[in-house]
């Protein structure tokens, strides 16, 4: 067994004998019991996921700066979803007083969006099939044009000339 093995090893071996410790650190410092489980099971991964090339001359110290990285990285996420929540919900509301209420689109709006959104299905729908097929792949499904490429058996060239064409047919079928 190699000294990369053996210090892997070492530190699962660490990561055993302190887990309920390090998931105690954690409960209290995140203020969850449910919250410290799923970062000590992420120190874990992380450990597990080491290809040994760095010895770990310290496997509680590692763990702990692990979970601690893991756990600020989780915060910095929450402030950031929460600042990303605040702005949208800022934009969709409006204040009467004290009271907040969200804007709704008017029932016209909402008729014009309802008939685009058909205009839209029937562009679609016209497109040849394998238009179709590489405009949703890409459009809706997320694939990049090569993926969609290999997918289809087509060349990427291809790909795009059938997302240009399905967007220039959309194009056509929403103008007033």
């Amino acid at each position: 067994m190699g000294e990369a093995a053996r210090d892997l090893n070492g530190l699962v071996a660490s990561y055993v004998e302190h887990r309920p410790m390090l998931v105690r650190l954690f409960s209290a410092r995140t203020g969850s019991a449910a919250a410290a489980e799923d970062l000590v099971q992420d120190i874990y991964v992380r450990i597990a996921d080491l290809d040994g090339d760095a010895p770990v001359v310290n496997g509680i110290g590692y763990l702990y700066r692990v979970g601690w990285n893991l756990m600020l990285d989780a915060r910095r996420g929450a402030r950031r979803s929460a600042a990303r929540e605040s702005h949208w919900t800022e934009t969709v509301t409006a204040r009467v007083g004290t009271e907040t209420v969200m804007e709704e689109p008017s029932a016209e709006a909402a008729i014009d969006a309802k008939r685009r959104l058909e205009q839209i299905v029937q562009a679609l729908e016209e497109l040849p099939p394998q238009v179709q097929r590489a405009f949703r792949l890409h459009k809706f499904d997320g694939l990049s044009h090569a993926q969609v490429a290999a997918v289809m058996g087509v060349s990427r060239s291809s790909v795009e000339k059938h997302i240009s064409r399905a967007l220039r047919r959309l194009l056509r079928a929403t103008r007033p």
